[in-house]
């Protein structure tokens, strides 16, 4: 395994949504504070613990269980507000430091190890000047890369140099910010991040993709960096300059918004994404502020203008600034490639893409909505179930939420998809192959016979058993599926119902 991580600490505030809370002035420091997002405990104060408050419990449970309960609704600008000061105050000790999240900062450790003696020192001053500084608890973590350095400091632990592998190998998989990763992970049987370090990377990239690519790679105690990683050049920084400066946080809100639509067009232009984000603004005064934010996956456009927005209220605020904004810049960095942020047919934004929406609604209005359809990705267990129509215009719903799907077929899945056709699916005596209960087939498959033509089956794998609507007995639906490599090189799903054989796709 190469070993290529960056030596970093990162200061973590516990319960940093409670404490954002306090700090606002909308809960008092002792008391018995929960912050609720969707009706849900997002994080919760000592005293709501000691009291059995927990996160996802539900608001109605939670007030049960303690009646005093400060109920505080989860506000992500206010958590990154609030976060400037200790920010600051981390600055006023080591340089170069990135947010990765409102309520973590992380930066390198090299520095402040130096010139403090030993990275235990660095990490007592540290703690010590964001006390002193912002009023606020926080912990804090040395490790081998910005992910382990976060589950370090949750411990308040120095993790030696070059232990870091070691220490995550024994973490439990649910170390992944990654629910739905996590759920897929566990579901086959890879518990831990040993477990999951341990996977091929090269088909961990197939199966999961870039983000499942990225978590593989903070599992192993790797650089958090994703791949092919290279500088923005020029004509992706996103800037803009203000003739009447900007004070208030309506007009920065509003900035914001516009510029990360514009560099997230330009990323995209260039087949990009980007992992960080770097946001310098410039006062009329000729003050410089800059702050860069780490983001654990790729920055969607309403995560950079999120980002932006806090940062300016940040500044705006809490900052108190002498004098107002002239300047805006926005720096893409830690780009990484990804085939799926291609443009669309006619381009993000434009007179393309205009001009061909115009004739589309054209369309749609000498011949009806349903005339242009467009694909939407959807749920279910079937290929054919994968992808819901909707007339061109609509709201880009699915019909059926996306997954997981229990039962569902494993990629790749068949691209040609037509009318069922009839075969007879045989062993080698000519007899006809059966499922049972068990999933288990009368016999190996030999050869499919449809019409006057048959082919020998070359490899099979499966059978897949599909059980829908169960409990209903006038609308249950249960099917067989196989795949067949046949010797004439065609490969085709075959679907068993009613004891009756079919091909429902062919592998293009």
């Amino acid at each position: 395994m190469t070993h290529n991580a960056v030596r970093t600490m990162l200061v973590w505030c516990p319960d940093w949504p409670v404490a954002a809370a306090v700090l606002a002035g909308e809960a008092a420091p002792d008391a018995a504070t929960a912050v609720l997002h969707a009706n849900r405990v997002v994080a919760c104060s000592p005293a709501a613990r000691a009291a059995g408050i927990r996160r996802n419990l539900r608001k109605r449970d939670a007030q049960s269980r303690c009646p005093d309960l400060t109920v505080v609704a989860y506000d992500q600008a206010r958590d990154a507000v609030m976060f400037e000061p200790v920010v600051a105050a981390i600055e006023e000790v080591a340089a170069g430091v990135a947010i990765v999240r409102p309520g973590s900062a992380a930066f390198a450790a090299r520095g402040p190890a130096r010139y403090f003696g030993s990275e235990h020192a660095a990490a007592e001053r540290i703690i010590e000047q964001v006390a002193v500084d912002a009023g606020v608890e926080a912990q804090i973590g040395v490790a081998d890369g910005i992910f382990a350095a976060l589950l370090a400091a949750r411990a308040g632990h120095v993790i030696p140099d070059g232990e870091t592998p070691a220490y995550l190998a024994a973490m439990p998989i649910t170390a992944i910010d990654r629910s739905r990763l996590v759920d897929l992970l566990r579901r086959m049987g890879v518990t831990t991040l040993g477990a999951f370090a341990a996977l091929p990377a090269s088909q961990v990239l197939d199966r999961f993709g870039i983000d499942g690519a990225i978590a593989h790679r903070l599992a192993a105690g790797r650089d958090d960096r994703p791949l092919h990683i290279r500088q923005p050049p020029p004509d992706l920084i996103a800037a803009e300059t203000f003739d009447d400066p900007i004070e208030r946080v309506d007009a920065g809100a509003f900035a914001a918004r516009a510029l990360a639509v514009q560099l997230h067009e330009r990323l995209t232009g260039h087949g990009l994404a980007a992992t960080r984000l770097e946001i310098v603004a410039v006062t009329a005064q000729g003050q410089e502020l800059s702050r860069l934010w780490r983001h654990d996956g790729l920055l969607t456009e309403q995560a950079i203008a999120d980002r932006t927005r806090w940062q300016l209220d940040g500044w705006l605020t809490r900052r108190k600034l002498t004098s107002g904004l002239i300047a805006l810049r926005l720096i893409p960095h830690g780009l990484v490639r990804h085939a799926g942020l291609q443009p669309g047919l006619w381009g993000e934004a434009g007179p393309g893409r205009d001009r061909a929406h115009r004739a589309l609604h054209r369309v749609q209005g000498l011949l009806g909505p349903e005339a242009v359809m467009l694909p939407i990705p959807a749920g279910g267990r079937d290929p054919e179930q994968m992808v819901t129509l909707r007339p061109f215009g609509d709201e880009r719903q699915p019909a059926r939420p996306p997954g997981p799907w229990p039962g569902a077929l494993l990629a790749p899945y068949p691209a040609v998809h037509g009318p069922a056709e009839p075969v007879r699916l045989v062993d080698r005596t000519g007899a006809d192959i059966g499922v049972d209960a068990r999933l288990q087939m009368s016999a190996s498959p030999a050869r499919i016979q449809r019409g006057r033509g048959q082919a020998a089956v070359v490899e099979w794998f499966g059978p897949w058993a599909v059980a829908e609507r169960w409990w209903d007995t006038n609308d249950a639906r249960r099917a067989v599926r196989l795949q067949v490599v046949l010797d004439d090189g065609e490969a085709v799903q075959l679907g068993l119902t009613a004891g009756r054989w079919t091909i429902t796709g062919r592998f293009d």
